[in-house]
């Protein structure tokens, strides 16, 4: 199937109000602007220098999301142009995107990833500690907190993966009653987003259903 039919196919299946982030890591340019070419502007990336490179080549209106492991000493080469950072899970990583947000005289918009599946391999705050941070990006004044990122675990048993989503929209659901600005639910990827759907998501981070299998 070609990436524009993938495309099509996805968005039938999912609300407009839901935001499609295209995971276009290790895919080629031309690739990318075949998704492009489609009228598709967000895609995400978890490698600085490849996110980079296709920054400086792809057209500028295209709305880079940073969905892996973001290191402290890389926020500078992302800080002028990034759209939206999905993995904040330190107080130090907060004020270093608060550092060079200011610099370039911009607002980054963040999430706090919560690990939900409890797995060690997993980056991410526990759900007890999602109050100091928010808390803590209240005091910062170039970083804005939009919802939180979640990842379930690696598993066939859609009742754990559905049981770990649910945990996570609770605590999206007390945040939205008192943040207007709190409207971003990244969970879900190419296996998984249906359930995630159906548990309030409203970003979903999807790459082999659009670009296809990855090769190995």
């Amino acid at each position: 199937m070609s990436i524009e039919y993938n495309l099509n196919n996805l968005k039938s299946k999912v609300s407009k109000s839901v935001t499609i982030v295209a995971v276009s890591k290790t895919k080629a340019n031309n690739l990318i602007m075949k998704a492009y070419e489609t009228g598709h502007r967000v895609f995400g990336e978890n490698k600085i220098q490849e996110m980079i490179s296709k920054y400086e080549s792809l057209p500028k209106d295209i709305k880079w999301h940073m969905i892996g492991h973001l290191q402290r000493n890389k926020v500078k080469y992302i800080a002028p142009f990034i759209s939206l950072i999905h993995g904040v899970d330190s107080i130090k990583l907060l004020n270093e995107i608060n550092k060079h947000a200011i610099k370039h005289n911009r607002v980054i918009e963040c999430l706090i990833q919560v690990n939900i599946s409890n797995e060690a391999t997993k980056y991410g705050v526990s759900i007890n500690e999602i109050d100091e941070l928010y808390n803590h990006s209240l005091t910062l004044q170039n970083v804005l907190i939009k919802g939180f990122m979640a990842m379930a675990s690696f598993t066939n048993d859609e009742s754990k993966i559905n049981i770990e989503f649910k945990s996570i929209k609770v605590q999206f659901d007390r945040y939205t009653k008192i943040n207007s600005n709190f409207n971003v639910l990244s969970i879900g990827m190419s296996g998984d987003y249906k359930i995630a759907l159906k548990n309030g998501s409203t970003m979903v981070r999807i790459g082999s259903k659009i670009f296809g299998e990855r090769m190995v």
